[in-house]
C-alpha cells in the first residue's frame, strides 16, 4: 500500500561503510577507530533529512533483491520513506559506498553504484505508468535528483516530458562525477547544489570563492545554483541576484552525507515556506549541526 508523497527522490540508495578515526591519517596510515554501515547514498541521505524535517519522500532506485537489500529496504520503510516504486532486480546486487575519515578529513572513498547505472531508466517506471505521473499528466512536485545516474539517464531526464512540470533539485554524487551535471544545466527549473570544487569542475576553471562560482554557473546555463564551500561564504542564487551567508563555525567530526544534509534541509525550507535567506540560512545550520556530529546518524 502507498502513501501520499511530498517529494521524489532519485538516484542511488546503498549502505554506507565508514571508518571513522580521531586520528589525522596519511596513505598508509593504519590507526585505530570505528567501523559502521548504515543506510546511504545522495538519494537516501537526502530522504532521510527530508524526514527528519517533516516530508515522506518516495525513492526512486535500483535495489538487489538479496539479504542486503531486503534490509535496507526494511530499513527505509521502518523510517517512513515510500519504498513502493523502488526497482528491485534479480541479477543485480545491492550496491554499497566504503570511505575512511579522519581528523583531517575524508581520506578516500569508494562508491560501488553499478547496479543502479545497470538499471537506468528502469528506475523511472512509476513516472510513466500513472503510478506518479504519466505523459499526460506528468508529475509536478519537487524531485531530488542525484549524479550517480548515468550522464545518459540525466540527459533523457533534462529533456523528457516526464519530467516537464517537476521542480528539479539537483546534486552531483562526489567531484568525480560533478561533469555529469553539464546534461541538466540547461533545464527551466533545475537547481544545482554543488561545492566550490564541484563548480570548478563543470565550468572547467578554478574559482576562488562560491559567489563567484555561482556566477559562473549561471553563465554556463544553469537556472539556478547554490555553491558551498566548507565552513566559507555559501551563494545561492539566479541570473544577477545571488545572495551570499556565512556558516557557523563548529568543531568538524564527520563530513560524509553533509552535502546531502544541506541539500535536504534547504528543499525542506523552502517547502515550508521560508524566504530565500532564511531557507539558506537554515540549511547551512543543518550541515554544520550534521557535521560537528551532533545530528542522529
Amino acid at each position: 500500500m502507498t502513501q501520499p508523497v511530498d517529494i521524489l527522490c532519485i538516484g542511488s540508495v546503498l549502505w554506507d561503510v565508514i571508518g571513522r578515526t580521531a586520528s589525522h591519517m596519511r596513505v598508509g596510515s593504519d590507526v585505530p577507530g570505528r567501523i559502521t554501515r548504515l543506510p546511504g547514498g545522495v538519494a537516501m541521505n537526502i530522504a532521510m533529512t527530508l524526514r527528519r524535517f517533516g516530508m515522506t519522500p518516495a525513492l526512486l532506485t535500483a535495489i538487489g533483491r538479496d539479504p542486503e537489500g531486503d534490509e535496507l529496504i526494511a530499513e527505509a520503510a521502518r523510517m517512513g520513506m515510500e519504498c513502493a516504486h523502488v526497482y528491485r532486480s534479480d541479477d543485480l546486487p545491492t550496491d554499497v559506498y566504503m570511505a575512511v575519515e579522519g581528523a583531517n578529513g575524508l581520506i578516500a572513498a569508494v562508491a560501488d553504484a553499478h547496479s543502479l547505472e545497470a538499471a537506468g531508466e528502469k528506475i523511472l517506471r512509476a513516472l510513466s505508468n500513472g503510478a506518479l505521473g504519466s505523459q499526460d499528466a506528468p508529475y509536478a512536485g519537487p524531485v531530488a535528483l542525484d549524479g550517480n545516474l548515468t550522464a545518459e539517464l540525466l540527459q533523457t531526464i533534462a529533456t523528457s516530458p516526464l519530467f516537464a512540470q517537476a521542480d528539479l533539485r539537483v546534486a552531483p554524487a562526489s567531484p568525480g562525477k560533478a561533469e555529469r551535471l553539464l546534461a541538466v544545466l540547461g533545464h527551466p527549473s533545475a537547481t544545482l547544489y554543488v561545492n566550490l570544487e564541484e563548480a570548478g569542475l563543470i565550468c572547467q576553471s578554478e574559482f576562488s570563492d562560491a559567489q563567484t562560482a555561482a556566477a559562473g554557473l549561471i553563465a554556463r546555463g544553469a537556472h539556478r545554483v547554490l555553491v558551498t564551500d566548507g565552513g566559507k561564504t555559501a551563494a545561492e542564487g539566479t541570473a544577477g541576484d545571488i545572495i551570499t551567508q556565512q556558516p557557523p563555525a563548529v568543531m568538524v567530526t564527520r563530513v560524509t552525507g553533509a552535502g546531502d544534509t544541506f541539500m535536504a534541509a534547504h528543499i525542506a525550507s523552502e517547502a515550508q515556506g521560508l524566504d530565500r535567506a532564511a531557507a539558506l540560512d537554515r540549511a547551512l545550520h543543518a550541515a554544520a549541526t550534521y557535521v560537528s556530529g551532533e545530528t542522529p546518524l
